[in-house]
């Protein structure tokens, strides 16, 4: 199994272990420290030895923070964690925070007004991310200091840094070799007048070397830091063990190997201008070349744009995944609705589930924990079951099953919410609301140079219509043999990224009822540049292409909610699915899969 079920939350070692944060900040002199969930990589994901976070307080969620200050200790999170947070931290010692509703700037003036000194590791934070809090803390008598991690000091059985090799991606799969990713990129720094470009996203680094790794539950990315030059070459800072012969003759002689450990001294023989993305590279690195004298030129990593927006090749390839991963899809569907009401858990369906995605013999492993809540767990949007919260499947009941794979061609993540036995009105009524808002996406049509902002509004109006929403974005980009959260496309109230042809994002509205249900439905889509319509003025229009052929569960569906068109998506939909998949499944799953296709 790649997925373990155990207890990963210690709310009972929190409040020791903060008292031992406590007694070193005030051995340095420090009124507070900041632990962010986040890796010198600004990952989502984070290897054991970097997750500090979940280590001091229990909380595990795959965003977020604390500052811990002598008096209390906030954790922050935002919508998707706030029922989860109250049963993973002490509550007595930690004080959830609803982020970014209270920012960190004004809870620290409310909590220190006379003033203090607040510690952070500046590895671990971002340029942009101290820029914001230090605006937000001027005229206070509150200042910021970088220095050492102090949850290092007193982390005595601390994991080591992750050490998995590094292996090549082929080249017929991405559409486009490394040396013309690289050429492409360093004339755009030559364009911009800059001598070089530092890449520390671990995505954009296996993107751009068309390399893959092992660093990283979930994620197939490398760690490791690099350096881009206006010629072409790039020095890559790694852990050289991780490099085989292999390795080595793929990256060719364009590409030099460096120690992590020669990162600094890297940088600070760089003569600039040298492009730095604010939003992700650690404060660290700018503080290394402003220290040694070499100009910084603010900039997005050069390589976020066009990794998000994917070749023919590989939009080619993450197809045949999904109609794979779909096929292994409906072969658990069809086992799930043979097993008796009341006979399951969450981790019997999340075992079975993985199961029949490795039947498949090209799972590399699952593309995120698998989350499957039923009843009150299914409205803990990122919940993850243990044996402790382990739930029998309850006749009545939904579950939420949100899940994915990670295939040499593609990553997966595909949402289905299921009925155990019959359900009530209130769930099906909601459960259609969150389905028009899916199919409203999904027939969209919208002009060149809106983004996820502009187009968010629409997954949630069948909700609003109802007073009803939900607190998370309709969607994320996703990669190919990536990582599941790729940026920087999404569909989001506060997304601002242009879509463009090729972006791979997910389309999942939700509806949670805490302490009683959860649903939420998520098809893949990617963008394309819409068919032409007669009468249709030259306007450059764009649409969005279904990459997810599984059948969403008619059982939980009010058709008189349906509008004719969406009633008829729908239909298409699933006689999409049919032609599709029938060919790929067993004669069990075939059967099962012509009565779930037929027509409302």
């Amino acid at each position: 199994m790649f997925q373990s079920f155990e207890d990963s939350a210690r709310p009972e070692q929190g409040p020791p272990r903060l008292a031992a944060l406590r007694d070193v900040l005030s051995r340095e002199g420090l009124t507070g420290f900041l632990v962010p969930r986040a890796d010198a990589h600004q990952g989502e994901y984070v290897a054991p030895h970097d997750a500090r976070l979940a280590w001091l307080t229990g909380f595990t969620g795959s965003a977020g923070f604390a500052c811990a200050l002598p008096h209390v200790a906030g954790v922050f999170i935002d919508g998707r964690y706030r029922t989860q947070v109250k049963g993973q931290v002490d509550l007595a010692h930690f004080t959830p925070v609803p982020w970014p509703e209270t920012g960190l700037p004004a809870w620290l003036r409310a909590q220190l007004p006379n003033g203090g000194v607040v510690g952070f590791d500046p590895w671990l934070h971002t340029a942009e991310e101290i820029r914001r809090i230090e605006e937000g803390l001027e005229g206070s008598a509150i200042t910021l200091r970088p220095g050492p991690n102090m949850i290092d000091r007193i982390w005595p059985d601390q994991p080591a840094p992750p050490a998995g090799m590094i292996t090549p991606y082929p080249d017929d799969l991405a559409g486009e070799t490394s040396a013309a990713k690289r050429a492409r990129l360093a004339e755009t720094l030559c364009n911009t007048g800059q001598s070089a470009a530092v890449i520390t996203l671990a995505d954009s680094l296996a993107w751009l070397l068309n390399v893959r790794g092992t660093d990283i539950p979930r994620n197939p990315v490398p760690h490791g830091f690099a350096v881009l030059h206006d010629n072409g070459h790039l020095t890559l800072y790694t852990d050289p063990a991780k490099c085989d012969a292999a390795l080595r003759a793929h990256l060719g002689d364009e590409v030099t190997l460096r120690p992590v450990t020669a990162f600094g001294a890297g940088l600070r023989s760089l003569t600039g201008p040298v492009r730095v993305d604010p939003a992700t590279a650690p404060l660290w690195v700018s503080m290394e070349l402003s220290e040694a004298g070499v100009p910084v030129l603010w900039g997005q990593d050069p390589c976020i744009l066009p990794k998000a927006t994917k070749t023919p090749a590989e939009i080619a390839a993450t197809t045949e995944a999904h109609l794979r991963d779909a096929a292994a899809m409906v072969e658990f569907l069809c086992w799930f609705d043979a097993q008796p009401a009341g006979s399951l858990t969450e981790i019997d369906v999340a075992t079975a589930l993985e199961g029949f995605r490795r039947a498949t013999n090209a799972l590399r492993d699952i593309s995120f924990d698998t989350i499957a809540g039923t009843g009150p767990n299914g409205a803990i949007m990122h919940y993850r079951v243990s044996r402790s919260s382990n739930a029998r499947l309850e006749p009545g009941h939904l579950i939420v099953v949100d899940s994915g794979g990670q295939y040499l061609d593609g990553t997966t993540d595909i949402t289905r919410t299921l009925p155990v036995g019959d359900v009530g009105d209130i769930e099906k009524a909601c459960f259609t609301r969150v389905l028009q808002g899916m199919i409203g996406i999904s027939r969209l049509r919208f002009p060149k140079g809106l983004a996820g902002r502009d187009i968010d509004a629409i997954a949630r109006a069948p909700l609003w219509a109802a007073g009803l929403d939900f607190n998370h974005g309709t969607g994320h980009g996703v990669g190919v043999y990536l990582c599941v959260h790729e940026g920087p496309q999404r569909i989001s109230r506060v997304s601002d990224v242009a879509l463009q042809p090729g972006m791979i994002l997910s389309n999942e509205p939700g509806y949670y009822r805490e302490g009683a249900f959860g649903i939420r439905i998520e098809n893949l889509i990617v963008v394309r540049e819409a068919p032409a319509l007669a009468g249709a003025d030259d306007r450059a229009m764009f649409s969005f292409e279904t990459l997810t052929w599984v059948p969403i569960d008619r059982r939980l569906v009010l058709p008189d909610l349906l509008t004719v068109e969406e009633r008829g998506w729908l239909n298409a939909y699933h006689a999409a699915c049919h032609d599709k998949i029938a060919g790929r499944l067993s004669d069990a799953a075939r059967r099962w899969l012509m009565q779930a296709t037929a027509p409302l």
